[in-house]
């Protein structure tokens, strides 16, 4: 990476590198680098060794538990953790639930549920896309009615992440039917394993189960676990997803991408040469090589102001709006580079199966499934088509 840091953070770097050498569990590792999907409990145990490490919550604060580090290395430990193979920690506690509680929820909420996290004894998924409300998010219509001392939450959310493996959601919900749709909004923690929860798996192209359907009927939240203030849940909400469209620009993951595509490219043969040496192919990887490059250019812009102490505004729809797209440029060129092995695939590859012979090269069986899976990524978080509006309206005032 041609960016430049300063000593002690390169110093840092080499920490980091040490770290992953020592620490990070080799088998692991080599799931992550061929593809293949991590169990729960291989990522519980790789956040556990972070977590002894302090490593597990790094953008936190001190006071919470959190490693104090700077913008620059949080960008580093995120660049040099996905160089290594090692999965990322589930995001939504950790990344996006966490800086709401930090700002908007109460004392007592904080020293529960960041402790909590930090112990790894609650797994996180989000509830906010639900039918006809994902990208018109302000469209939902999961109620919860108070009586007394709780809410009683009815209604269904849809596309949850990791569902079937969480304990906990934090949901937006309608508290106030007859205010304006981005009013009368609620931010509610809820534990799943409520009576009236049900968790019904979607399969997705690429024969994974990575996301869910969830049903409410007459499922109960204490009071005591709404964030803020009724009824302002669309300003938690919002603030929320400026972290979450951040951290989907996806350096690290589209570094490693890259890397791994290069090396597939010197191991692929056409016309009795390595397929890196074909100009054709060598340029369309140069081509997504630049945008990668001006992307992390881009991302350290905004590292640097968030070290000024500067909230991300439309700078967050720009790194999800590029930063997703590279990512899908990259799981396209691996697709053709692998050639005729793309096609046929086991979804069944992807999982930890010693029985099951890989197809040619030994990133083939995840290449097609990967491929597949990543096409949500222009979608999710608020679809490129609506982060362009809001660049629009934003910065261009349109």
């Amino acid at each position: 990476m041609n960016l430049a840091f300063t000593a002690q953070e390169e110093e840092f770097r080499a920490e980091v590198r040490r770290f992953l050498a020592d620490e990070l569990p080799r088998d692991i590792a080599e799931k992550v680098a061929a593809g293949r999907r991590l169990g729960k409990a291989e990522i519980e145990r790789w956040q556990a060794i972070l977590s002894r490490r302090g490593w597990l919550a790094p953008h936190w604060p001190v006071a919470h538990g959190g490693a104090g580090w700077s913008a620059a290395q949080r960008f580093i430990f995120e660049v040099e953790m996905a160089m290594a193979h090692a999965p990322s920690p589930i995001p939504f506690g950790l990344n996006m639930l966490a800086p709401v509680l930090i700002k908007y929820g109460s004392e007592e909420q904080k020293t529960h549920w960041l402790g909590r996290m930090l112990r790894g004894e609650d797994w996180w998924c989000q509830g906010y896309s639900e039918p006809g409300a994902g990208s018109d998010l302000a469209n939902i219509r999961t109620t919860a009615i108070r009586e007394g001392d709780h809410y009683v939450i009815d209604g269904q959310k849809t596309w949850t992440t990791l569902g079937q493996h969480a304990n906990m959601m934090f949901c937006l919900v309608r508290t106030e039917k007859s205010a304006k749709r981005q009013q009368g909004i609620s931010f509610l923690l809820v534990d799943l394993r409520s009576p009236g929860v049900e968790v019904r798996p979607i399969i997705t192209l690429d024969g994974d189960h990575e996301v869910n359907e969830v049903f409410f009927t007459d499922v109960r939240a204490p009071v005591a676990n709404l964030v803020g203030e009724e009824n302002q849940g669309w300003t938690y909400a919002k603030y929320l997803l400026t972290y979450e469209r951040t951290s989907m620009a996806g350096i690290g993951a589209s570094s490693a991408a890259m890397a791994s595509l290069k090396a597939l490219a010197r191991r692929e043969m056409k016309s009795g040469k390595p397929l890196a040496d074909d100009p054709l192919f060598a340029a369309r990887v140069a081509r997504v090589e630049i945008e990668l490059s001006n992307l992390r250019t881009t991302a350290m812009r905004v590292v640097a102001a968030a070290t000024r102490g500067e909230v991300p505004g439309p700078e967050s729809s720009m790194l999800k709006i590029r930063g997703t797209e590279v990512r899908q440029q990259i799981s396209a060129l691996a697709r053709r580079a692998i050639g005729s092995s793309a096609r046929p695939y086991l979804a069944e590859l992807m999982e930890d199966d010693p029985g099951l012979a890989p197809i040619g090269d030994p990133l083939a069986p995840a290449v097609t499934p990967t491929y597949l899976n990543l096409r949500k990524l222009t979608i999710y978080g608020g679809s490129n088509e609506v982060q362009r509006n809001i660049i629009s309206k934003t910065t261009l005032r349109l």
